[in-house]
């Protein structure tokens, strides 16, 4: 038997399989902290920098595992923290379990110090499921509810315990009115849609003589299927930035991913293709897709709130991918005409040259693509790979490709900075035994990141595989929004909101313990991933690049080019350097010899 709140907390935690709990300690969750030190490690605590590197932990773990992410946090500002990366579980659809320590229930409504109306706080990012718990018989229902609630749904729920009753003797529920009796346990149930709907889906897609795919994070479980019903269909694939280890980089009818920091090929499959088939995907630029009534379209996904929501499909599947596309594939017909995947792999061919070609290209110091470019070979075949957001994001994006049995992931939906360092570190609890690469530009290491290379410090020689590399890209600049500000609005650069101090981050890796290396000529660079990649610890890899690379999208419109001009009519700070870099970055692969 249980003897306080906090200890049936932990017990009926661990009964539903957690083993992680990413956190950091404060008096309102001191109860429950006790509890985890009392469990004798049935479930690790992971300490953390900050709360919000904590929901972003268990947001990633929950990509990486698989399995219920679980974040904790003392009341008031330590649970106001986790905010930001719940959201990111939430934009996401990741199910997550917020645990936040509340005053004791005697003080609340005081205007005590610290009080927040925690259930307000929580109510729009844990829409699914908020509770805070008044007496120790609630607790076994609350806590079989959240967590049943987020792995079901795919959502973020939240449990709020104030710090008294959390050291209160828990007390089973009584059998009277108003008790509730919960259970642990759950399955996920085979969601396929009607043969009714199967059979019109498929007469779409077989009457369709250009299909494209469009694969998201809802397919990640689907690899197989996929690949046979492309197959079956003679269909291209462009990825969703989360669905990019879905398929590998080098099958001849993958595309790469797709929108801005998409590829050519993605762009002009999408103009060209007769049918859309779009699998667990909630992209939401909806300009990248074919003009409406160009295509005729099918979408299987298992929210129905996002069918037929960024382009109007003629058949729309609410299932589980694999489920569906099983279902799905005996009612395809093979098709034999290639035409289509042929010109699709020309294109791949000649876009996989041009990539290179940009990568290539002189820059100031170092072209931040060929950073990428020259790690995407050398990585290991089970690596896990994040990136921030920004523009390390575009690299990652193109010039990284996926090969069969590697993961990789980032903040999608809410493309929040900060992320790939936390992402990096869960995904070496989730995966202790794989190599894990992390690219963040030093806006976003100024941010957080750095905090939690510290986390790393802490925790790494725990880890069975203790290869772990984080790469920054030194510009000194917040580069995608400078480039924003000019290609979007028209405006030069605003040095004063854009330019970031110099730090030397593999110097303070030095200082916390860890292996520092810096690259500020592009000839190291293939050496100084093969000196990080083979250190048997923490790496910090640090490459000053050149911020006047512009993150070129697959098209350039003519408002794009006109706010251009705009910019450097109206006098950029870095005009020279910008039209230069722009232009070296526009005529690759149009003139002969590299650069």
């Amino acid at each position: 038997m249980s003897d306080t709140v906090s200890d049936f907390v932990v017990e009926r935690l661990a009964a539903w399989g957690v083993e992680v709990i990413f956190g950091y300690p404060g008096d309102g969750i001191n109860g429950v902290i006790g509890a985890l030190d009392r469990a004798d490690g049935r479930i690790r605590f992971v300490q953390v920098r900050h709360e919000e590197m904590a929901a972003f932990m268990a947001s990633a773990y929950a990509k990486f595992k698989g399995e219920l992410g679980v974040c904790l946090a003392t009341s008031g500002p330590g649970a106001a923290h986790l905010v930001t990366g719940l959201y990111d579980a939430k934009a996401d659809h990741m199910p997550v379990l917020a645990i936040a320590g509340q005053h004791p229930r005697t003080a609340l409504g005081s205007h005590d110090q610290q009080e927040i109306d925690l259930t307000a706080l929580f109510k729009d990012v844990a829409s699914s499921f908020v509770q805070q718990a008044a007496v120790p018989q609630q607790v076994r229902h609350l806590v079989d509810r959240a967590i049943r609630t987020a792995v079901g749904e795919r959502a973020v729920t939240a449990l709020i315990l104030p710090a008294d009753l959390q050291d209160m003797q828990y007390r089973s529920p009584t059998h009277a009115h108003g008790m509730q009796h919960s259970g642990i346990g759950y399955s996920v149930p085979r969601t396929i849609p009607h043969d009714a709907d199967l059979q019109r889906a498929a007469k779409v897609l077989n009457e369709g003589r250009k299909v494209a795919l469009l694969v998201g994070a809802g397919a990640l479980g689907a690899r197989d299927e996929v690949v046979a019903v492309a197959d079956r269909l003679q269909a291209g694939a462009a990825k969703a930035l989360l669905g990019k280890s879905l398929l590998a980089d080098d099958l001849p009818w993958v595309t790469g991913c797709i929108g801005l920091l998409g590829t050519q090929p993605s762009s002009d499959m999408m103009r060209d293709c007769d049918t859309l088939l779009m699998i667990g995907c909630g992209f939401p630029w909806s300009e990248f897709l074919p003009e409406e009534g160009q295509a005729r379209g099918v979408q299987i996904d298992l929210k129905p709130d996002m069918l037929s929501l960024r382009y109007p499909m003629e058949v729309n599947l609410c299932g589980d991918a694999a489920e569906t596309l099983r279902a799905l594939l005996p009612l395809i017909e093979q098709k034999t005409d290639t035409a289509w995947r042929d010109t699709i792999a020309a294109k791949l061919e000649a876009w996989w040259a041009l990539l290179e070609e940009r990568a290539m290209v002189p820059a100031h110091p170092v072209n931040p693509q060929r950073v990428v470019w020259e790690m995407s070979p050398r990585l290991p075949a089970d690596v896990v790979v994040t990136s921030d957001s920004g523009s390390c994001a575009n690299w990652y994006a193109r010039d990284f490709r996926i090969r069969d049995g590697m993961m990789c992931s980032l903040s999608g939906g809410l493309a929040s900075m900060g992320a790939a360092v936390p992402y990096a570190i869960a995904a070496k609890f989730a995966h202790p035994d794989r190599p894990v690469v992390a690219l963040v530009g030093d806006g976003a290491m100024q941010m957080n990141n750095m905090a939690e290379l510290i986390t790393a410090a802490k925790y790494w020689k725990d880890w069975s595989n203790p290869h772990f590399v984080v790469c920054v890209f030194n510009n000194q600049d917040l580069n995608e929004v400078t480039w924003e500000q000019r290609v979007m609005e028209g405006n030069p650069k605003f040095a004063a909101s854009q330019t970031l101090p110099n730090v030397p981050y593999h110097k303070f890796a030095e200082l916390i313990g860890l292996k520092g290396i810096f690259v500020d000529d592009p000839e190291r660079l293939g050496p100084a991933w093969d000196e990080a990649l083979a250190h048997p610890g923490p790496v910090v890899l640090e490459v000053r690049t050149d911020p006047e690379v512009p993150p070129l999208p697959p098209h350039i419109e003519v408002g794009q080019a006109v706010n251009y001009m705009k910019a450097v009519i109206k006098g950029d700070p870095e005009e020279r350097r910008m039209i230069r870099g722009s232009a070296r970055q526009v005529l690759a692969g149009m003139l002969p010899g590299k650069g």
